[in-house]
């Protein structure tokens, strides 16, 4: 029998890890990424201002999976009816269970120009990308001797958090006069998913930082040096980074298929994460995050051993009873530069202690998936230590 894990994100690690804890020995565990390596993304805008860091939040999965196979290759295609997948280069892979835990892609919307001119903030790469483009527009600013514009395009969690570190950049570059980073927001406030209060603080913390805030500001297109709204308004920049949205993988035609409480399209196949527009138990909607995929990932592993369990005793009378997931967020934190939010039930808190926290939670995470070293290191990085 045969279990694939498709993608090691936030999802398929915990997934993987947890089956191989779980599942008998003779289960063939095959997890299908197309880096071979785990990255914490809610880490990765930190690598705009700390290269270094990207040593930290990037796990090689061989050194922290234990029996699964491995296999670095890209997902083409996902048959939840045929439980087969498609690989690069054509392979085909049968399974008897399957979890397709791809992740998500940014989506540009077919605004014109856009997807050409702004660079999105998905992996190491791109946060390095923006690092260069950031200190080319510095470098453009001071051969002129005139102010630059940065645009951030969309002011959800990821948003928040480039533009908070680009702010918190031109500030050690000692060019805060010689930028303006601008945040735009299709909606009336930023982090428009969250509750007011923590909208408020949000708010406060990247003004703090001298982020300029345009919300109802909803980009229709771009070129070269323009982002241009529906109101007719035209904004001038050097540089534009997208986090405007996001959509399915390329695996499953772009689409997140909308999953109920089990998180199955298929009796063989599950979607799990950002993959997938999950509604829970309760019937409410599971916002995409990191915390949600964790959760989810573990339900869907109790309920594979489950069906494993049925499977091999071959019982087709009964059909084994799935865990629905329920999502219960304990609280959402989002750095801000060198701060942070942090929302606790419904309490909002700021300053050492927010940072503390998302500290604490980040390098938590990397010892749940037995990083323990990079979690050290997370630490260090974060506090300003020296390696």
């Amino acid at each position: 029998m045969r279990i694939c894990v498709l993608g090691a994100g936030y999802a398929g690690l915990t997934l993987a890890r947890k089956l191989e804890r779980t599942v008998p020995d003779d289960i063939d565990l095959l997890v299908v990424e197309r880096t071979g390596s785990h990255l914490v993304q809610h880490e990765v805008h930190r690598v705009v201002r700390r290269p270094s860091l990207a040593d930290d939040i990037v796990v090689p999965l061989e050194d922290v999976l234990d029996r699964a196979e491995v296999r670095q290759a890209e997902v083409a295609d996902v048959d939840p009816e045929g439980s087969v997948v498609t690989l690069d280069g054509g392979e085909t892979v049968e399974y008897d269970y399957a979890a397709v835990c791809l992740g998500a892609e940014t989506a540009f919307y077919d605004l014109p120009g856009v997807e050409e001119h702004a660079a999105p903030l998905k992996t190491v790469r791109d946060a390095e990308r923006i690092r260069e483009g950031f200190l080319d527009a510095l470098d453009r600013a001071e051969n002129r001797d005139a102010e630059t514009r940065v645009v951030v395009g969309g002011a959800g969690l990821s948003g928040i958090q480039v533009a908070g570190e680009l702010a918190a950049f031109a500030d050690e570059e000692n060019a805060t006069d010689d930028v303006e980073i601008t945040l735009l927001e299709q909606f009336d406030s930023v982090a428009p998913a969250f509750p007011e209060n923590f909208q408020t603080a949000v708010r406060d913390e990247l003004e703090a930082r001298g982020v300029e805030i345009l919300t109802n500001a909803t980009v229709s297109r771009a070129t070269d040096e323009t982002v241009e709204l529906e109101s007719g308004e035209s904004i001038d920049y050097e540089q534009f980074v997208w986090t405007g949205g996001i959509r399915g993988p390329n695996a499953l035609d772009g689409e997140r298929p909308e999953v109920r409480n089990t998180l199955r399209v298929s009796d063989s196949t599950f979607v799990v994460g950002d993959a997938a527009r999950v509604v829970d138990a309760d019937g409410e909607p599971v916002p995409a995050s990191a915390q949600a995929a964790v959760r989810e990932a573990r339900t869907v592993a109790d309920n594979l051993a489950r069906l494993v369990e049925h499977d091999r005793e071959d019982d087709d009378i009964f059909d084994p009873r799935l865990d629905p997931f329920a999502f219960d967020s304990p609280g959402w934190l989002v750095s801000v530069g060198d701060g942070a939010v942090a929302q606790v039930g419904p309490t909002v808190v700021t300053g050492r202690a927010a940072k503390a926290l998302k500290t604490t939670v980040g390098a938590g995470y990397l010892s749940s998936v037995g990083a323990v070293r990079n979690a050290a290191d997370l630490v260090g990085e974060e506090l300003g230590y020296e390696k």
